[in-house]
């Protein structure tokens, strides 16, 4: 059945219209709430924050999985075959926040929407927001957090959270999520090659994808190879080991499994208590990068800075000024207005 819109009034809902279609998941009052959520106009910031606080109650029951692997590893089939799986045979419901690079010229997604997953789409028990990273660090937009919890509140059970995977800082996802997955490829030269050691030592799990045809004897010998790297890392402070596995986008194979791994971790933590110690942790991390961000807000809507600021670029680009000085004079110029 087709969803509608409540009448809107001055182009947005009322909070509580926004609040009561979330709740009876309403997919169109979603991702209005999530435009309004992402949105940098003033005018909607009060908006968001009625909007989070009155879902806020309804949230934290999802099961949050962050995605990432180098581009061409095959993230967003993978995504479309384990939510195929989730969606059709365990009766659940799936939200994929798929983060797409932004185009420098005009700030929006380069990708599309979601030709990618082109299954798990046109699926009724499915919502996949594809959002601009906008040059967002860590391979994620900037309000990935507050739309987690708009998705959970709409009674999503998993969150999917695909990372563009371009190197960037992987910390942002890993802060968001409860189970962080990398997904690998076979038969791309040294296997090792390139992996950062950060990276390994933050996931709590490793798929070695496209594991079919002639690839499928490379990604076995793939995973005894990085499963014997990651021995080489000690245990993480929860205790769990992350297992490399193998997996078919295609044919489905493995896919089960794999999700019988991340409810596994799921219990892990819980026995051992440190999955309400992870989720306090997101919170904490929340709250910082908030402050984070408006602090640079601030700093840029400054008129004292946004009048200097040109001007010192300029010398900067010209080699006449250090960028050390630079910056060091706007900060003491926004440091004394502010006063």
């Amino acid at each position: 059945m087709a969803q509608t819109l409540p009448r809107m009034r001055g182009g947005r809902l009322s909070p509580q219209q926004y609040v009561d279609g979330i709740l009876s998941g309403n997919r169109v009052v979603l991702a209005r709430a999530i435009t309004v959520v992402e949105s940098v106009l003033a005018m909607d910031a009060d908006l968001g924050g009625e909007i989070l606080a009155g879902i806020l109650p309804h949230t934290g029951k999802a099961r949050r999985v962050g995605i990432t692997g180098v581009p061409g590893a095959g993230k967003s089939t993978f995504i479309d075959a384990l939510g195929m799986h989730l969606v059709q045979n365990q009766g659940q419901k799936v939200a994929v926040l798929s983060v797409d690079p932004s185009s420098p010229i005009s700030g929006g997604s380069i990708l599309g929407d979601k030709t990618r997953m082109a299954r798990l789409s046109n699926e009724e028990n499915a919502f996949i927001r594809p959002s601009p990273s906008r040059g967002h660090l860590g391979g994620v937009a900037r309000r990935t957090r507050e739309t987690i919890l708009l998705c959970e509140a709409a009674g999503y059970d998993n969150i999917f959270v695909e990372t563009m995977g371009v190197g960037q800082s992987e910390t942002a996802v890993r802060s968001m999520t409860d189970f962080f997955l990398l997904i690998m490829l076979a038969g791309a030269g040294d296997e090792l090659q390139g992996i950062k050691r950060g990276i390994l030592e933050m996931i709590d799990g490793m798929v070695i994808n496209k594991a079919d045809g002639d690839n499928e004897s490379k990604a076995a010998a793939a995973r005894v190879t990085y499963a014997n790297a990651l021995h080489l890392f000690p245990a993480s402070p929860d205790g769990w080991m992350p297992p490399v596995l193998t997996v078919s986008s295609i044919t489905g194979k493995g896919i089960p499994q794999i999700w019988e791994t991340v409810l596994q971790h799921r219990a892990h933590l819980e026995a051992t208590g440190h999955f309400a110690r992870r989720r306090r942790n997101q919170a904490l991390d929340w709250m910082r990068e908030l402050i984070s961000d408006g602090l640079s807000d601030l700093f840029t809507a400054n008129p004292a800075v946004a009048g200097q600021l040109p001007v010192l670029e300029d010398a900067v680009r010209n080699n006449q000024l250090t960028p050390v000085a630079a910056a060091q004079t706007l900060l003491s110029t926004f440091i004394q207005k502010d006063k």
